[in-house]
């Protein structure tokens, strides 16, 4: 909005051990209030939280001119300040930014890290809270800081004085992996001779480790620093020593994929997951309990796993590298749940029996039930069960003490069902009543023919049967002429009122025959006939052998000894080459007991293997064939044809032109173009003529020559010209395009 009336140059050259200042003016003479000024560097990186020894800011307010100045000083340039930097300043509804860029020179220029800035870490820690510690100590590259603090300590107990060295090493180091280190001190004597040790073992002088002395001056310098070279060094004298410690800093990891948004339903699993520039790079993530949540790596890709959500894991997700920042929302729904049938009021007589009932969509969800708003347990006269959408409260021998408000709640949901249970209490003359009893048989689901049921072995079979009649009847289960009296157990008999439940567990061959059901009372009796069939899935095949081999086919096979008491349906026929050994399926569902496999291939080698198939699926193991099919190969005459190269080479043509643009922002957009050359060439991206390079807000994909640039969730201040550039040996060529990013205000009006 034009709030800037000078900001910094857009490209500055810094010089190494410099210092280097910037500022930056705001006219304030149409503000409400004082503006809000931000430093940052890249993206995301607020400056803010790193003032100190390195980094100093300073604002100034003129009130005659209405001008505020802000100012940033870099003290002592390193090459690690080298990048993009913005400032960015709001003020209420009002907001203005500037960019700008930092390029380091000079001699050895990020070469020498020179001491590790503790006092700014320090500083941080002392105000932060202990959970943050090792996110800030993480954003300076320590990826231990237990163990950087413990050292240090160490460090301090042994330093003793002494008197051999006129200036003694710094007490700690820090360096890039990569870069080399140069650590000096002076000592007494100009031509005494000294010792390096690291880790307490002499090092020799090498093309790694260079010793240099220079009058008084004893210089150690370590090139290409790694890992290993995270160490304690001392520089002895005699008897004298003093020591230093070296942290060896990572690069930064940059986040190339940032974290999406979730929005889940109560249950469904959820992968929050980023990509970053490095394998093995270090991640934290922001969670307060790891023990809830599981972590993925896998090469570049880090992934934090819900495997349910609850409606507790709702909020903002962080993950940090040592170079980067991203944040992703959880938002968690309860799942919707559909009453089938709802809770009836009961009115219901003394030493009756309440039956309260419900059906929901969804046969998984559990629930409990509540009476007058506590919670009911089970007990003799109480039962709770849960059969498929169907869940039932059942109170046997109905007191006075029972009637109230009854409410059964869905786990996981924000609903209830609720009833009334209202005891009569009459008094009349009571007439025993006899009705005859009745066998009510509902097989639904099972019956595959007349008093026939079909169980696949090791499954369980359960049926419910209703009974009616007066006086209750007496129910007998028999197989044949033997009755089933058990009432636990794999073979039992459940009895509920005016409900009879045979049930068998893992069901076997030999639990198949005719089952017989009676009930009598002395009103009558009455009987049903069940037969039930134990089925399961057959023997593979016999006697699997090639009965004839052609060119390219060959033809194999008999039925296996036990077809598991169920009629084979068919078979599954594969063929490997005895090359690869890798099954490939030919025929499925095969009725007959041979069959012609064609489209093999001369010269080769076939085995094959055979799987029976019946109702319960394919055997459990396939039956190899006995022989091999080897297909003999003709004599083929190969003619060379003649082929003359086209030369393909071209200079880069852009086929289909980059289009102008205007988004909302905040809405991810894309823009493309595509591009023909040969050789293939390098494709740079540019935004007012600057480019892109390996900012994570930015993704370039190339499929087949089709370039597109995708801006996550771009602002206003990514408004500009973009422009692609493509170039090979032969030349280049570029297109260009406008994008127009509107605010979410503009829209609205």
């Amino acid at each position: 909005s034009g709030l800037f009336v000078e900001k910094p140059p857009e490209n500055v050259v810094a010089v190494t051990g410099l210092d280097v200042t910037f500022v930056a003016k705001v006219d304030a003479s149409t503000l409400t209030r004082k503006p809000t000024m931000k430093w940052l560097k890249g993206k995301w990186l607020d400056l803010g939280s790193k003032a100190g020894k390195h980094l100093q800011f300073k604002e100034t307010y003129d009130r005659n001119t209405k001008i505020y100045t802000y100012e940033m000083k870099i003290i002592k340039v390193v090459a690690g300040d080298a990048g993009g930097y913005r400032c960015e300043v709001t003020a209420k509804d009002k907001c203005d930014s500037s960019i700008f860029e930092i390029s380091v020179e000079g001699e050895d220029a990020g070469e020498d890290e020179g001491d590790l800035d503790f006092s700014a870490l320090l500083k941080l820690l002392k105000n932060a809270h202990p959970s943050e510690y090792e996110k800030i100590a993480f954003q300076y590259g320590i990826t231990d800081l237990r163990g950087m603090l413990k050292r240090l300590k160490k460090m301090k107990e042994v330093q003793k004085p002494s008197e051999a060295f006129l200036k003694r090493l710094e007490s700690c180091y820090s360096v890039e992996k990569g870069k080399k280190i140069v650590m000096s001190c002076e000592v007494l004597d100009p031509n005494v001779q000294v010792k390096w040790l690291k880790n307490g073992q002499e090092i020799k002088p090498s093309a790694k480790y260079v010793m240099e002395a220079n009058g008084n001056v004893r210089t150690l310098t370590i090139n290409k620093a790694n890992l290993s070279d995270d160490a304690a060094y001392e520089c002895v004298v005699g008897e004298d020593k003093c020591s230093t410690e070296v942290y060896v800093k990572e690069p930064p990891i940059t986040i190339t994929k940032l974290m999406d948004d979730y929005h889940v339903v109560v249950g469904e699993r959820v992968e929050f997951e980023i990509e970053v520039s490095e394998e093995g790079a270090h991640v934290m993530w922001s969670v307060n309990d790891s023990s809830k949540y599981r972590f993925k790596k896998d090469g570049k890709k880090h992934t934090l796993i819900i495997q349910e959500a609850t409606l507790d894991d709702a909020g903002m997700y962080h993950a940090w590298t040592n170079g980067g920042h991203t944040k992703g929302e959880l938002e968690v729904e309860e799942k919707e749940l559909e009453v089938l049938q709802d809770i009836a009021d009961l009115t219901v007589r003394a030493t009756d029996q309440a039956v309260f009932k419900c059906e929901v969509s969804d046969d998984k969800v559990t629930g409990k039930w509540f009476k007058d708003g506590v919670e009911v347990l089970p007990s003799e006269r109480i039962k709770m069960t849960h059969v498929g959408r169907f869940h039932r409260l059942v109170i046997d021998d109905v007191k006075p003490e029972d009637a109230g408000d009854y409410t059964f709640v869905p786990d996981g949901y924000a609903l209830s069902l609720s009833a009334k249970l209202n005891f009569l209490e009459i008094k009349i003359d009571y007439v025993p009543r006899q009705d005859p009893p009745k066998i009510h048989l509902d097989t639904t689901g099972n019956m595959v023919s007349q008093n026939t049921i079909i169980v696949v072995a090791g499954n369980k079979l359960r049926l419910d049967v209703e009974i009616t009649g007066e006086p209750a009847p007496t129910v007998v289960w028999s197989k044949g002429e033997e009755a089933v009296i058990a009432t636990e157990g794999r073979v039992r008999v459940e009895s509920r009122k005016d409900l009879s439940c045979f049930v068998i567990e893992g069901a076997e061959r030999a639990d198949e025959g005719n089952y017989t059901i009676c009930v009598t009372n002395p009103a009558g009796e009455d009987k049903a006939m069940l037969f039930i069939k134990i089925v399961d899935v057959p023997d593979p095949p016999e006697n699997v052998k090639c009965t004839g081999v052609g060119e390219d086919c060959a033809t194999i096979w008999e039925p296996p000894k036990d077809d598991g008491n169920s009629e084979v349906t068919g078979y599954t026929i594969q063929k490997a080459d005895m090359k690869t050994k890798e099954w490939f399926t030919v025929y499925e569902h095969n009725r007959r007991t041979n069959c012609t496999v064609s489209d093999l291939i001369m010269g080769n080698e076939y085995m094959f293997r055979v799987y029976s198939e019946n109702l319960c699926g394919l055997s459990e193991e396939p039956r190899m064939s006995k022989n091999t099919a080897v297909i003999s190969k003709t004599g083929l005459e190969l003619k060379q044809a003649a082929y003359k190269e086209k030369d393909m080479a071209c200079a880069p043509k852009f086929t289909q032109p980059l289009v102008d643009r205007s988004v909302v922002a905040g809405y991810s957009t894309a823009i493309s173009c595509s591009v023909r050359g040969f050789p293939k060439p390098k494709i740079v991206w540019m935004k007012n003529r600057m480019i892109l390079g390996e900012d994570p807000k930015f993704l370039m994909q190339n499929n087949q020559g089709v370039l597109t640039l995708n801006i996550r969730k771009p602002s206003t201040f990514d408004a500009g010209k973009y422009v692609c550039m493509a170039v090979n040996d032969l030349g280049q060529d570029e297109v260009e395009c406008k994008l127009d990013v509107r605010g979410k205000e503009e829209c609205n009006k």
